[in-house]
């Protein structure tokens, strides 16, 4: 089945919440898949939107002091369930990831010898018309085996190699909508929905080495995996397939969820093979939901060790639930990329990397997530065996506390408020140029750190009567919005300073409305993950 009809190219950078600037759904998508898109989104659509307003009531609460806790004892805590996992999956040591719409990475990913390969359609993509569309058919392409790009050096083209690597899907999240696909072009479908509708239509399951599987993102209750569910059922029967035929994995990414990951898989266990701990969004997200409590003021991000207290209570519990249920237990990325021209950091990357991956595995975590294909090796070494036979520490507590104080690590200081400024800029305009994910010296930086940064300087700015930032000489600083300002003009100067490649008046362009977006999202308070 087609998704996209001839000659049907979607341009411009338009956001996925605003309907293309140049779109015509008669041509850009087939009439087919609008009629089998349109009674899912007539039933999904209004429970996605829904959804999300819970998710901003739950927030507000959180600022008044209602902060999210575990739920009562039920038959998904209580109860004797499990989950099969299929032997196709049973090695997940390392998941390697990146954007799909990079055609050039993902075939480089597939022939990574990694075990798994996520291809990600939400925060390492540009959330825009075009973006999503590209990384359909390259997902499309790849789960076909047909996926290949022309290498210039070589002066070939190069597709994937045969192996046994499982192939992943991350889908939008499920607070995004994308507008202008129906007749009424105003009208917003579940972006989560239409991408995977749109590849479900477009597959043929004697196609695929393994049944089609998802990669859930950003999910906030156990009660939204009561939507997932339904819709893969729905998907399923409008393919003429078993209910349960398309499987999943789901990130843990919000503070929320944390104290629901077992209701959340007993909801989705015919389909659920394993969680993740997203931790960058996790983190932005801890800070989001604690923003107005100086208590949780963070330290410079790169001060806080990967073994920090709120990350390892989460690690074992998440390891706790996911063993005993007969899940997977994936961990995160490792921020800091190697390099092939710069031996010191690349020396400093693969250490870090290694480190972070043994604190995992020693968490008896069944793998983790890489980035790049020079991670793969020592990502897969660090895991002593796949899955870890499901084993389990003698003595976790089921009900932890998953807030315990930051106090005493790191250092809040001046020179890493700027360099979260910095930073934030010179994400903003990769946006702006069509990257979802850009590597800034040396640390693979998306929406998620994005968020991070703009967090910091958000909370620091907040509680800066109370919580001070040092100077270079120790010297205790006040960060008014006078002092951001600053700082966001300072480092814009800086970046228009430095030599650019392209169009300079463009680049510089950019450069200053990316300046003038990161730091109004910061005043206006806009941190959700969009």
């Amino acid at each position: 089945m087609g998704i996209l009809s001839q000659g049907g190219e979607a341009r411009g950078l338009n956001h996925g919440n605003y309907r293309p600037v140049i779109f015509d759904p008669a041509t850009v998508l087939s009439r087919g898949f609008l009629e089998f898109l349109l009674p899912l989104h007539r039933e999904f659509t209004p429970r996605q939107a829904a959804l999300a307003a819970k998710r901003e009531h739950v927030l507000v609460e959180a600022h008044r002091g209602f902060l999210p806790d575990h739920l009562p004892p039920s038959e998904a805590t209580t109860g004797k369930w499990k989950i099969e996992l299929p032997a196709w999956c049973e090695d997940q040591r390392n998941q390697m990831t990146g954007p799909a719409d990079d055609v050039e990475l993902a075939v480089k990913m597939l022939n990574s010898g990694a075990p798994g390969v996520m291809l990600d359609l939400e925060d390492s993509m540009v959330n825009a018309w075009p973006h999503a569309m590209v990384g359909i058919l390259n997902i499309l392409e790849a789960l076909r085996g047909e996926i290949s790009f022309f290498d210039e050096k070589r002066g070939a083209r190069v597709g994937i190699n045969p192996g046994k690597t499982v192939l992943w899907v991350r889908p939008r999240g499920l607070h995004m909508s994308q507008a202008g696909v129906l007749a009424n072009g105003n009208e917003k479908v579940a972006a989560s929905l239409l991408d995977m509708a749109a590849i479900v239509y477009g597959i043929d399951p004697e196609d695929l080495r393994h049944p089609l599987s998802f990669y859930i993102p950003k999910s906030e209750s156990a009660e939204e995996a009561l939507w997932w569910r339904d819709v893969f059922r729905a998907l399923a029967e409008a393919r003429g397939l078993p209910k349960d035929y398309i499987k999943c994995m789901a990130l843990v990414e919000s503070h929320p969820l944390a104290y629901q990951m077992e209701e959340f898989a007993f909801n989705l266990k015919d389909h659920l093979l394993g969680l993740n701990l997203g931790r960058w969004d996790y983190m932005a997200s801890l800070i989001h939901f604690n923003l107005h409590d100086p208590k949780w003021v963070l330290p410079d991000r790169n001060t806080i060790p990967h073994d920090v207290a709120f990350f390892q209570r989460l690690r074992d519990l998440m390891v706790e639930i996911c063993h005993r249920r007969g899940m997977l237990a994936i961990g995160g990325m490792t921020a800091l990329y190697p390099s092939r021209t710069d031996s010191e950091l690349n020396e400093r990357a693969l250490k870090v990397l290694a480190e972070d991956k043994k604190n995992e595995a020693d968490c008896l975590m069944d793998g983790a997530w890489t980035g790049h294909p020079d991670q793969n090796e020592i990502a897969v070494r660090e895991f002593p065996r796949p899955n870890q036979g499901f084993a389990r520490k003698a003595s976790v507590n089921r009900y932890p506390d998953l807030r315990p104080s930051p106090a005493g690590i790191g250092r809040i200081t001046l020179a890493g408020t700027r360099a979260a400024v910095r930073t934030v800029v010179r994400y903003r305009n990769g946006v702006l140029n069509g990257k979802g994910a850009s590597l800034l010296d040396g640390y693979m930086e998306d929406l998620a750190t994005d968020r991070i940064y703009r967090l910091m300087i958000a909370q620091r700015t907040l509680h800066r009567n109370r919580v001070k930032l040092e100077d270079a000489g120790g010297n205790p600083v006040e960060l008014t919005p006078e002092l951001v300002g600053r700082l966001f003009d300072e480092e814009l100067d800086r970046l228009l300073g430095e030599p650019r490649s392209g169009s300079a008046p463009a680049e510089a362009a950019n450069l200053r409305e990316a300046r003038r977006l990161s730091e109004e999202m910061i005043v206006r308070h806009q941190f959700n993950p969009a």
